[in-house]
């Protein structure tokens, strides 16, 4: 960061650094969607848009103090984020009764799938004597 980036991102004041980064945080998020839509990608918009800007910091396209303030702000709401998708989950609760057998089978198959997996990659791994 030069000196006079650094004086005028500090001139400004701290909710105007916060609604600027947020701007561009979702200006990312946005663009990763758009993407995805345009090409079909079989990904979710927001995990592209984070992947565009996480480019777009190592190219240096984006400087981290720009966005800092509200990376900071988002984070610290973090909790409150998840209680929508917490209240979604407990609403289905009662239905888990009826999936207690795919669960079963399912939660069967995964240790089964990595066991396999395993014995197979600690053979394969093994060096030859």
């Amino acid at each position: 960061m030069t000196a006079s980036e650094a004086t005028i991102t500090a001139r400004l004041s701290a909710p105007i650094r916060f609604v600027l980064g947020l701007g561009i945080l979702v200006g990312f998020a946005a663009a990763g969607q758009a993407l995805v839509t345009v090409t079909g990608l079989p990904l979710p918009g927001s995990v592209v848009g984070l992947a565009l800007l996480w480019a777009a910091l190592g190219l240096k396209i984006i400087r981290l103090h720009w966005i800092a303030d509200a990376a900071d702000g988002l984070l610290g709401i973090l909790g409150l984020l998840f209680v929508p998708a917490t209240v979604g989950f407990i609403g289905y609760l009662s239905a888990g009764a009826a999936w207690g057998l795919w669960l079963l089978v399912m939660t069967a198959g995964l240790l089964v799938g990595g066991g396999v997996a395993g014995l197979l990659a600690s053979r394969l791994a093994r060096p030859e004597v």
